[in-house]
């Protein structure tokens, strides 16, 4: 577990990182205005849905998210942004490739010499957030940071918030847990999506996620002692008690116990940001995995980058 272990414990100074970039990425990155398409592949269509989704609330402009094999290619875009940690997934490579001369895109990737950098109109590399782990963990979130540097959130805040996430005890003792369900609103939606594919990747371990105004429309019917809602962001009224009456255990950003770390909640600040409270649930994952006696390194069926012949 020596990979992902120490990668998930560098997310806040690869998010340092990712901030000093950004200023320098800007004639690559979407402009105010622009209407934009955001895909990716698995973990990263759940980063595109978290950054489109804050993108056009922070008023920058329409942004769409969309599977790299699901992007509807009659649509007009004024650019496409592609997030890809290896640069070699065979949907991403075909995509680009199909819009060239039509749509410029840049690409955010991990590897410098992969073939996406040479087929896309620009790239933005992150070699420093690149990643040895089958599990996207750093690379994912990294790529989410410097977008939001890019939206002119601040950095230096969002990487101590992720301090405290890499330090910070666990909500709960994962042995315990059968099954976890991970809410969110907004933009913290694809957190929630990327922190059940956490759980199904490392543990092997049923985990659900939705949006947390529609988890009440069914899906709560599953919650129940010896089970586990965790949500990300802005609550909805009434859901914890609503949770609590099920018998579940619920988790949020105000219940796990950040008070005790750094003094964080002492010094009367805020709970920490969800995007770092993501880093609580990559730990929550690799955690069920060593419970089950599994090796989050080596996940069942899973390689580095899909590439289909």
């Amino acid at each position: 577990m020596a990979y992902v272990h120490a990668e998930i414990a560098s997310q806040p100074d690869c998010w340092r990182q990712a901030g000093q970039l950004a200023p320098a990425m800007l004639d690559r990155l979407p402009r105010p205005g622009e209407r934009v398409a955001v895909v990716g592949c698995g973990t990263s269509w759940f980063m595109a849905m978290a950054y489109a989704a804050r993108r056009e609330a922070a008023g920058q402009g329409e942004t769409d998210a969309f599977q790299a094999s699901e992007f509807p290619v009659g649509r007009h875009y004024d650019r496409l942004l592609a997030i890809t940690r290896s640069g070699t997934t065979t949907e991403v490579l075909e995509l680009i490739a199909a819009l060239h001369g039509r749509i410029p895109t840049t690409v955010l990737v991990g590897d410098p010499g992969s073939p996406v950098v040479e087929t896309a109109d620009a790239a933005v590399t992150m070699p420093f957030a690149d990643e040895r782990s089958v599990v996207q963990t750093r690379f994912a979130t990294t790529a989410l940071a410097l977008l939001r540097a890019h939206l002119g959130d601040n950095m230096d805040a969002l990487a101590a918030d992720a301090e405290v996430a890499v330090r910070a005890p666990l909500p709960i003792d994962p042995s315990l847990i059968e099954q976890v369900t991970f809410l969110g609103r907004g933009w913290t939606i694809g957190l929630a999506q990327e922190a059940a594919l956490k759980c199904r990747e490392a543990a092997t371990f049923w985990a659900e996620a939705y949006p947390a105004m529609d988890y009440r429309h069914g899906p709560i019917s599953v919650a129940a002692p010896g089970r586990l809602v965790w949500a990300f962001g802005e609550l909805p009224d009434g859901l914890p008690e609503d949770v609590a009456a099920t018998g579940a255990s619920f988790a949020h950003s105000r219940t796990h116990g950040y008070r005790t770390v750094l003094g964080r909640w002492a010094a009367g600040r805020t709970p920490v940001d969800p995007m770092a409270d993501l880093i609580l649930a990559q730990r929550f994952a690799v955690a069920l995995a060593t419970s089950r006696g599994l090796d989050p390194d080596a996940p069942r069926h899973l390689s580095r980058s899909v590439v289909l012949t």
